[in-house]
């Protein structure tokens, strides 16, 4: 029997690794905005690499997006819809907000594709060992063609709703808790280290207890030795926070964590560590200066 045939558009941090692990369960056709990032999968990992979306997606039973933002996931999936067959499943793994999915379920009807709001949860770690959270919201019928894709790269689905948005709208209040896990180890080693105190003090009293966990290990070790290798870059971080900021005014919420974090990764972007893991929120200039 033919293998179903994947094609992931955006080839990234999390694109790229999504595309490898897909590989051993699916064909897989890829297409990134840079072509020589497409080109290196096909040349290394088995892939069929593309040059537009639309010669991607030709032929597919399962379309991925992750992309940018909402209006980067429009822009590629109305190039790739005259080359999808009514009844394609699109697993949409973008972080875009509560109020894109709007047209993208919109984009979806027009063109008569399936849609599965899936953003996920974990960076490029858990996305290369095929251990992400899936988000997951669509339709029950047809469930099985996603959970395969969901199965291949993630090590648990979280169903949330029949409806498009609620996974997105769920995502959005998970990344003002993993800012704040951010920013507080930014601060608090900061801190330790202003007052004169051994910033790795806090690492080895924090290791073991209660406040502990993987996260704050790895963002800590990162800005310990000063390593910003980027698993999620401040920019995409600052992207995402004002996302959250968005959808919890609209919603009446407040949110002054998250907006004073913006306000730090925005400091962080403009002293030029924009392409840094969000981890450099570290390294974020004081508000006055």
């Amino acid at each position: 029997m033919a293998q179903k045939k994947v094609a992931v558009l955006g080839t990234g941090i999390i694109g790229a690794p999504v595309a490898r692990n897909l590989r051993a369960e699916f064909a897989v056709s890829v297409w990134n905005r840079t072509p020589a990032k497409a080109a290196e999968l096909a040349t290394t990992d088995g892939v069929v690499a593309h040059a537009t979306p639309a010669e991607a997606v030709a032929g597919a039973d399962v379309v991925v997006t992750v992309l940018k933002d909402g209006p980067a996931v429009r822009e590629v999936m109305e190039a790739a819809a005259p080359a999808l067959a009514p009844g394609t499943v699109w697993i949409q793994l973008s972080t875009v907000g509560a109020d894109a999915v709007g047209d993208l379920v919109d984009l979806a009807a027009r063109h008569g594709l399936v849609l599965y709001d899936a953003p996920v949860q974990g960076t490029k770690q858990p996305a290369e060992n095929g251990q992400l959270v899936v988000l997951a919201a669509g339709p029950a019928a047809g469930r099985d063609r996603a959970q395969a894709v969901f199965d291949a790269i993630g090590s648990r689905t979280v169903w949330v709703s029949q409806e498009p948005g609620a996974a997105s709208r769920l995502k959005l209040a998970l990344n003002s808790y993993v800012f704040a896990l951010t920013h507080g180890a930014a601060e608090s080693l900061a801190l330790a280290e202003g007052l004169g105190v051994d910033p790795a003090l806090v690492v080895d009293v924090i290791a073991g207890g209660p406040l502990d966990s993987p996260f704050f290990r790895a963002k800590a070790a990162a800005m310990l030795a000063g390593a910003y290798d980027p698993s999620f870059s401040v920019a995409n971080a600052a992207k995402d926070a004002r996302l959250v900021v968005a959808a919890a005014g609209a919603a009446g919420v407040p949110v002054d964590v998250t907006a004073a974090g913006l306000r730090r990764f925005e400091r962080a972007a403009a002293a030029g560590h924009g392409a840094k893991d969000m981890a450099a929120s570290r390294l974020a200039p004081d508000a006055a200066a």
